[in-house]
Parts: C-alpha cells; sequence; structure tokens
C-alpha cells in the first residue's frame, strides 16, 4: 500500500506543511494573519523572512508552531559571513529553523568545498546556539543536472544539514516528484527532504509525501488542510 492509499489525519498533515509567508510584498498584517492561521490549524512551522522573525516569533509565543528563517534568500550569494551573522540574528530574534540556500552558483562553477564551508559554517552558528535547530539547505534543483543534485545533497549531508530542500519557489521551476524520489534516495532515511515550489493541492502534497518528503513548503497550507476530509 502506497503512502497515498493510507489515510492522513489532520494532524499528521499539517505537521508536515511549513506555511510560508515569503512573499516580499506581504505586510505586517498579513504575517500576523498568516501566524494565526499556523497556530489556528497546527502547522509545524512559518517560514519568513529574516525582518519577519521577531514579529512571528512574538506572534507565536506559546504555540507548538515554530518560526523558521530562511537565509541569503531567494539566490544564496551572500558571503559566507553575512549568511553566519544573518543566522545568529534571526535565532536571536527567535527562529528555531533556519532554511539557507546554497551558493549554487559556486556549486555549479565546480567549488564544492566553498559550498560545503559555507553550509557548515550556518550550521555550526546554528547548533552553538541550540542542538535542537534544524538546518534545511535548499537545492534550487531546477538548476542542476541530476548528478549535481546527488553531490549537493551528498554535500549538504556531509556538512551537517539536517533537511535537503528542493527549491525555493523563486527560481525557474519548483518542485518535482522525481527530483524528491531522487532526494530520498539519496540522503537516506535519516535526513529530512522537504519540498516545495508550486505546491497547492492536497493531491500534489499527498504526492510529494509519497515520493518521500517528510515536509512541504506551501503558501495554500490552509487550502490544503481544509482539503482533507475528516
Amino acid at each position: 500500500m502506497s503512502q497515498t492509499d493510507r489515510p492522513l489525519s489532520r494532524q499528521q498533515l499539517a505537521g508536515m506543511l511549513d506555511h510560508s509567508l515569503l512573499r516580499p510584498n506581504l505586510t505586517v498584517d498579513d504575517i500576523l494573519k498568516g501566524c494565526r492561521e499556523a497556530s489556528e490549524n497546527n502547522f509545524v512551522a512559518v517560514v519568513v523572512n529574516p525582518s519577519h522573525v521577531g514579529i512571528s516569533a512574538k506572534a507565536l509565543r506559546g504555540s507548538p508552531v515554530k518560526t523558521c528563517s530562511v537565509i541569503s534568500f531567494p539566490f544564496g550569494l551572500s558571503t559566507t559571513d553575512v549568511k553566519v551573522q544573518e543566522t545568529k540574528k534571526a535565532l536571536e530574534d527567535g527562529a528555531v529553523e533556519i532554511d539557507m540556500v546554497m551558493n549554487y552558483s559556486m556549486f555549479r562553477s565546480g567549488k564544492p568545498d566553498y559550498v560545503q564551508d559555507d553550509i557548515a559554517r550556518v550550521v555550526k552558528a546554528a547548533k552553538n546556539n541550540s542542538s535542537q535547530i534544524l538546518i534545511k539547505v535548499i537545492l534550487e534543483n531546477c538548476y542542476l543536472t541530476n548528478e549535481q543534485k546527488i553531490s549537493a545533497c551528498r554535500l549538504a549531508v556531509k556538512a551537517g544539514a539536517d533537511y535537503v530542500k528542493t527549491s525555493t519557489g523563486y527560481g525557474a521551476a519548483g518542485a518535482a516528484l522525481e527530483d524528491v524520489r531522487l532526494m530520498r534516495k539519496t540522503v537516506g532515511p535519516n535526513i529530512g527532504v522537504k519540498a516545495a515550489g508550486g505546491i497547492k493541492t492536497l493531491e500534489q502534497t499527498l504526492q510529494f509525501i509519497n515520493a518521500g518528503a517528510n515536509r512541504i513548503g506551501t503558501s495554500s497550507s490552509v487550502d490544503i488542510i481544509k482539503a482533507l476530509k475528516p
């Protein structure tokens, strides 16, 4: 029986949804509304830009919903020092999860040591704050070959990442089922795989979970959870 054949409870599904609040035109009121939606539906986290971390963390105080900050979003091209400082500031403001964008320009330029160090230093900055902080590394798969996706997954794991993630949602394409299958096969069962980018329906969500994702990043979380029959 496939995973999509097994009925998921509302609680199980909500525990896999990262409620994305990343559009650059969102207002503070939009962020607060998104936090309320996340709390009402028991989503696992809200994912916000760094300047919204403090707002989200305060709004979610007393709630099990986590605040996740993106780092060097959406291009991954900040210097490592800047990524480290951005990470430290996000944690100081209340983030407990970090979604960092891999420097896929350097990776595609044949500089894996640079990229691994870039990730490892962000991981170190976060884990020094608390070993419980989760680091998800966004590969931006649409710009990578399958061989590069495999190499990037291995590199991220070697650098200490807890999750590998498909996409920012702002690249040339978003999540693809075949990429999630490849990532899960590459990292094995003990590293998280997050699918994000263009996931808008319950059917898509279940397909990605069945392919091996254990987190789904989407701005359509409310519609997805409402579509799940009790």
